[in-house]
């Protein structure tokens, strides 16, 4: 239901004065908030007609007013055009995330804390279901002159890699021998069916070249294996136990649904496109019902991977929240594929 102007604006003031100070608002302060040149009167019946509707509760009926979830929910649904980040974030955040960028994990592990650390909120970051995942593409990186490391990404977008060691000297000319063949080999294959005995008879298709396999072949394997498992970075999730105007109970509810990894992992992977806010008992999940969890996805390449999250009370900034989650991830997205050449 789209509200008219004068009453969105009065909602949004009271949305963003409660975010602020935690404290219901009167017409008399509205009218100073919103800039409207109308009376206290005609205030008050619009605040009154928005309570009616249900986007704002009066706590004590002498009281001000402030947002219930239903409000939030109209508020964030109409923020698009107000998602701008402060240029000193965006460039702490590329700062951040990039001292960690020699590793798809590490990436995606710092831009948990990252965002942790600048919310006050937990921060997760996860990796998509691999039901049907196949390989997409094998990268190999020189990362000493005997070490090399392997990455992995999936048809789902799933980064995973592994560093191995060999005996001989590792060129540019055997990295471009291993991509070329073992992308022959192993493009298009289901994760489930990668084993041993795949192993094994690729290993024994490559004749002479075979000699220089079996440190890449377990390195793709272990991989393989490790694509299989869900991944979650948790960062922060003790935050929630000291943030104003959330209860111990809640806290310990969220620590509770944080302690649950497939619940996390299927809540996040639910939106598989743009960003999504849940309030309340809109995630389904009892103890996120006095929760909000901003979640948006990373791509890696054209490839929609893994989620970004924050999770954390409903009163929230969330112009600068869904912002920052939002660059996190596009940034994160970012160096990943420049690391993987994707």
């Amino acid at each position: 239901m789209e509200l008219q102007d004068r009453k969105q604006k009065i909602l949004c003031a009271v949305v963003e004065y409660y975010i602020a100070n935690g404290e219901p608002i009167g017409s008399k302060a509205l009218i100073q908030q919103t800039g409207l040149t109308v009376s206290s009167a005609t205030i008050r019946n619009e605040l009154a007609d928005l309570v009616r509707e249900g986007y704002l509760v009066q706590p004590h009926t002498s009281a001000g007013r402030i947002p219930s979830h239903k409000g939030y929910r109209y508020y964030v649904d109409h923020l698009k055009d107000d998602l701008v980040l402060d240029q000193r974030l965006k460039e702490y955040i590329e700062r951040s995330i990039e001292s960690s960028a020699d590793a798809p994990e590490k990436i995606l592990s710092k831009t948990a804390s990252v965002l942790s650390e600048l919310s006050s909120m937990a921060a997760v970051t996860t990796t998509p279901s691999t039901d049907n995942a196949r390989v997409h593409k094998i990268r190999f990186v020189i990362t000493g002159r005997h070490t090399c490391m392997a990455v992995l990404i999936t048809s789902n977008g799933m980064v995973k890699s592994r560093l191995f060691r060999v005996e001989f000297v590792v060129t540019p000319e055997l990295i471009n021998m291993f991509d070329k063949v073992l992308n022959e080999a192993f493009v298009g294959m289901p994760l489930r069916e990668i084993d041993r005995a795949f192993l094994q008879t690729v290993g024994a298709s490559f004749g002479e070249l075979s000699l220089f396999m079996p440190d890449v072949l377990f390195a793709i394997l272990d991989s393989v294996k490790q694509a299989m498992q869900t991944t979650i970075n948790i960062s922060g999730s003790t935050n929630l136990l000291f943030l104003q105007g959330f209860d111990v109970m809640s806290a310990r509810n969220v620590l509770k649904f944080l302690a649950d990894s497939e619940s996390v992992s299927a809540l996040l992977n639910e939106n598989t496109t743009g960003t999504k806010v849940y309030l309340g008992k809109e995630s389904g999940y009892y103890e996120l019902f006095d929760s909000a969890v901003i979640t948006t996805r990373y791509n890696i390449g054209s490839m929609s991977a893994g989620a970004v999250a924050l999770i954390g009370p409903v009163r929230a900034d969330y112009k600068t929240l869904i912002s920052m989650v939002e660059y996190a991830s596009d940034y994160a997205s970012k160096l990943i594929g420049e690391l993987l050449e994707v």
